[in-house]
């Protein structure tokens, strides 16, 4: 691994040698890092199988198999293969990976990690709050603030490098975050008008951060100062994790570049993982599935290099997959649906970034039937979420409502992620808990429609909340052929009194705040997001801001990549005479529900409270 490490240096540092092959110059300089995600080479195929548990030595589920196969994961070599059996495992306390190891089934759908006194549909109750599996060190690892060092010339976006105030207990292959203080460096700033006249609230903000607090306080305020710490260091929600490569005198020098800029007067800085905390590289969970989470389900913890493959992952409070603290990991090809509460509030999301996560890949898997299908919490910095099929987000109290779909936000700080090629209902940025920026949307069949709920509360194809700043949409399709009758090209919020926002159906809705329905546009939102290349189903035409120029095939692939098989890629292509072809992760799942008949909405329980 150090080996293929060390070659994507060069790679970087030498666009002529492989880099070239990417042409990403259609997207501004300012607003794209290098996309290169997931483990260089791809998730290795182990064959050395250490031990085999066998479902039937465990009554076939009827008694906890946690400590049977616990045993074996602890007793396996690095680089082999537990191998679990056909059949069902009970597991009533969570399993870890603690080093660099294949946990694998015999299948999707063959081999069964059930935990019954976890999770249960539609309830927000749960007997036991613990996940399915870790991957990491440990259930809570974090950052060794001691260790915490100022940058001392400025982290420019880009470079490869950073200087420091010591660089003593720093060295190769280790991996920290690097962060910066936008809280302190913030101040009050004024807010759009309401009702259509100047208002005196103001929101705390720097130059690209916005914090969820207001003055006067907010109903929908985070609880300061305790949020400044749920997902970053505290007071540092623009971050990423990054992998030392070297280190000479007080120049730390890093395997990938930086995404934004880490300015001194920020007081950025460089934080080690130290002790028991330190990264878990090289796991893998692989070929099984798993229901039941009562904290999550699976959860990378501090883990790099590591990977889910192949497994579904069904009826969990909390997470579906959760990438905390962590680099480089890989989910692909695998089924997470119908999450336990799909609720606001955390218990139904189903797929989590947080905690300073980055470089991490999403690809071809299909993600449906949750609250939020993903969000990215104070992460997610080069990362890249890929031709996945994303959809059924929505509120079980009230599924009219359509939720927030692929996207990057849901607590302040998100930056430098790529959506590419994923089909979903809509891309939104939401500012629920403070804003994201620098997101780059390229090449996604945003639908405006999901498969199984007809609502329409808040329909839009491409949406974006109060603060998302930097955004660009770039060669996407937008709605559904046939369907859009009715709908309006653009939300201008330019209406009167509490409704400055129209409640039709759109495909853009730019710079609203669904807390403020009579709050106008968010000016700084309109004048930084970029929208080029876009086909629309309404209009059936190609729109762009700029001068029009040649969509290239990928921002992050060299090739077609091997799951399209023999369908055309890209399949997404919003300037041919063929707008859309076939999303392999769609494919499968209409497959599987044998052409998609949809399911009646469940009734929402009368004494609940809804919560936007």
């Amino acid at each position: 691994m150090r080996k293929a490490i060390y070659t994507l240096v060069l790679l970087i540092s030498a666009p002529a040698a492989g880099w070239a092959q990417i042409d990403a110059s259609i997207i501004p300089s300012d607003r794209r890092t290098v996309w290169n995600p997931g483990i260089p080479g791809g998730i290795p195929n182990r064959t050395t199988i250490c031990a085999t548990v066998n479902a039937s030595t465990y009554g076939n589920g009827s008694t906890n198999a946690t400590a049977g196969i616990q045993a074996a994961i602890d007793a396996c070599p690095v680089g082999q293969v537990v191998k679990l059996s056909a059949g069902t495992f009970l597991v009533n306390n969570y399993l870890i990976i603690q080093k660099g190891i294949t946990l694998r089934g015999s299948g999707m759908g063959t081999t069964k990690l059930q935990k019954t006194n976890g999770a249960k549909p539609n309830t927000e109750t749960v007997g036991d709050a613990q996940p399915i599996i870790i991957i990491g060190p440990n259930r809570w690892p974090g950052p060794d603030n001691t260790t915490a060092k100022n940058l001392t010339v400025d982290g420019a976006k880009d470079a490869m490098s950073v200087t420091v105030s010591s660089a003593t207990g720093f060295a190769a292959g280790q991996f920290v975050i690097v962060d910066r203080d936008d809280y302190n460096a913030g101040s009050w700033m004024s807010l759009p008008n309401r009702s259509g006249s100047p208002t005196s609230a103001t929101i705390w903000a720097s130059d690209e951060v916005v914090f969820m607090r207001h003055s006067p306080a907010d109903g929908g305020d985070d609880p300061f100062p305790d949020s400044l710490t749920w997902f970053s260091r505290a007071n540092r929600p623009v971050n990423e994790l990054k992998e030392i490569a070297s280190v000479s005198g007080n120049v730390i020098t890093f395997t990938s570049p930086l995404s934004v800029r880490y300015p001194v007067s920020k007081a950025a800085q460089v934080t080690r993982y130290t002790g028991g905390n330190v990264h878990v590289t090289n796991a893998g969970i692989e070929d099984l599935s798993v229901s039941g989470g009562g904290d999550g389900s699976l959860r990378f913890e501090a883990a790099a290099y590591s990977w889910i493959k192949n497994v579904e992952d069904s009826v969990w409070l909390g997470e579906g997959v959760a990438i905390n603290h962590s680099y480089r990991v890989v989910v692909r090809d695998s089924y997470i649906h119908n999450a336990a509460w799909p609720q606001p509030g955390g218990a139904g999301y189903a797929i989590s970034f947080g905690s300073a996560s980055s470089e991490a890949l999403i690809e071809n898997n299909i993600v449906i039937d949750a609250n939020k299908v993903m969000v990215g919490r104070s992460s997610g910095s080069g990362s890249v979420i890929g031709y996945n099929y994303m959809d059924d987000g929505h509120i079980y109290t009230d599924p009219s409502w359509v939720e927030v779909g692929v996207n990057g936000s849901h607590m302040v700080g998100s930056h430098s992620m790529l959506f590419e090629g994923n089909e979903s209902f809509n891309y939104d940025s939401d500012n629920t808990h403070g804003n994201a920026i620098y997101m780059t949307v390229f090449r996604n069949h945003l639908t405006g429609f999901r498969r199984d709920y007809p609502g329409m509360s808040n329909a839009r194809t491409g949406g974006l909340m109060f603060g998302s700043w930097w955004h660009t949409f770039v060669g996407n399709v937008l709605g559904t052929a046939g369907k859009m009758s009715g709908w309006i090209y653009e939300d201008p919020g330019t209406g009167s009194g509490q409704n400055t926002w129209g409640s039709g159906s759109y495909i853009w809705r730019l710079g609203y705040d669904p807390q403020h329905w009579d709050q106008s546009p968010d000016a700084k939102l309109r004048s930084t997001v970029l929208r080029d290349g876009n086909y629309d189903y309404l209009t059936n035409t190609v729109k762009w801001d700029r001068t029009p120029q040649t969509l290239p095939p990928s921002l992050y692939l060299t090739a077609k990549p091997a799951f399209f098989g023999s369908n055309t890629w890209p399949w997404v292509d919003p300037t041919g005479a063929t707008k859309l072809y076939v999303l392999p992760a769609r494919q499968r799942y209409d497959a599987m529900v044998g052409g998609g008949t949809p399911p009646n909405p469940p009734a929402a329980p009368a004494n609940l409270r809804i919560i936007r």
